[in-house]
């Protein structure tokens, strides 16, 4: 009997699309403002309209294509969509002016590339007719049978395979993967939150964020409701998501939810983190580890390395459901013997429910609303 509930957030209770904006929002500036690459024409400007910012996202993702690839390789944080999409672009820049300056390329390709690297990179590529090329993305990655983390690796090969340099430096929590976290949270907390959540002042100012604009996916008033329906059950329910404490946290205030919880079993990619930087040798700890949903069945007051030791599948997972949207939340649930429930309201929506039957979920439900009706049957 199902006792325990744990929710996903991103495409189970609050739709992703904020997060994607703002991922698009990331590349185009990481491409166009003369704080990084530069490339014109336009002027940079963080003052656009709704209308703008979804134009902007259907040519750096292709109509959404790139995400979707993204999550039906197993790689659900959004940073990591980021700095994969915009690293395939500046390859692609790389090899239009490689010919005549292979020494610069291949030194900045020898090293971590920082913010200044990206300077040194604007000043060469504003003496040629280079041009941004987003479906480049799936000309170069369609050979590419690498899943979650080893898609970073797989830059590596396309560097040598481009522009004739062997390197490593693309990987996860470099340098460039920091430049690109930090735009990120720029767009996606604000100007007003953006130090306290980075501990880093912002670059490029002029932004509002998108923490009190979030879009769920049922009216939050049901949603509401389903929590307390589940309390008043006697269910526990708890959170296990890839989204940092501040971006959880203060949608959840904006949207009265966060009083159905107990905030020590909210768990999110700031509780990862930590994890990973006590137990290095662990990494990485996030979906489809089942590290987040270990943590917040048990507490955020156990333990980390009780967490990390604890013996899979756990004891009496099966009155445990996990609700997520993607195939890295089936496989965490999996490897910690709990219960599945698929919600078809993520990135990929309906067409997801193939890839759920091929991996047998146990439950596949069109809203998370429906979780009540299941829990009464299970």
């Amino acid at each position: 009997m199902i006792q325990h509930i744990l929710f996903d957030v991103d495409g189970v209770l609050l739709s992703e699309e904020r997060y994607f904006d703002a991922s698009a929002l990331t590349v185009w500036e990481l491409l166009h403002s003369d704080n990084y690459l530069g490339l014109g024409p336009d002027k940079f400007t963080t003052e656009l309209s709704n209308q703008e910012i979804s134009t902007i996202r259907e040519m750096v993702f292709q109509n959404d294509k790139v995400l979707k690839f993204f999550k039906s390789r197993g790689l659900n944080a959004n940073w990591d969509m980021i700095y994969l999409t915009f690293s395939c672009q500046l390859l692609h820049l790389l090899s239009q002016i490689n010919g005549k300056e292979h020494k610069k390329v291949l030194n900045w390709l020898q090293k971590d590339i920082d913010r200044q690297t990206l300077l040194e990179m604007k000043d060469v590529f504003a003496k040629y007719d280079v041009e941004v090329q987003f479906d480049s993305f799936f000309l170069d990655f369609n050979l590419c049978k690498a899943n979650g983390k080893n898609l970073f690796h797989y830059l590596n090969i396309l560097a040598e395979k481009k522009l004739g340099v062997i390197t490593t430096i693309f990987n996860a929590k470099s340098a460039l993967w920091s430049v690109c976290e930090h735009v990120s949270q720029e767009w996606y907390v604000g100007d007003e939150y953006v130090l306290s959540s980075t501990g880093r002042p912002s670059v490029q100012t002029g932004k509002k964020g998108f923490l009190s604009e979030e879009k769920t996916l049922a009216a939050p008033s049901d949603i509401g409701q389903l929590f307390q329906d589940l309390t008043d059950a006697g269910m526990s329910i708890g959170i296990g998501t890839g989204r940092p404490e501040l971006e959880t946290i203060k949608p959840f205030e904006y949207l009265d939810w966060i009083n159905y919880f107990d905030q020590n079993k909210i768990v999110t990619a700031d509780d990862v983190l930590r994890a990973e930087k006590e137990k290095p040798s662990y990494a990485p700890l996030s979906k489809p580890n089942p590290y987040t949903y270990i943590q917040a069945s048990k507490g955020k007051q156990t333990p980390v390395t009780s967490c990390l030791n604890m013996n899979l599948p756990i004891e009496n997972g099966d009155q445990i459901l996990v609700v997520g949207d993607s195939l890295a939340d089936l496989l965490a649930a999996r490897k910690m013997g709990c219960r599945f429930a698929a919600v078809l309201t993520g990135l990929s929506g309906r067409d997801a429910r193939r890839e759920f039957e091929e991996y047998n979920a146990e439950f596949i439900l069109d809203s998370v609303l429906k979780i009540k009706e299941l829990v009464k049957a299970h």
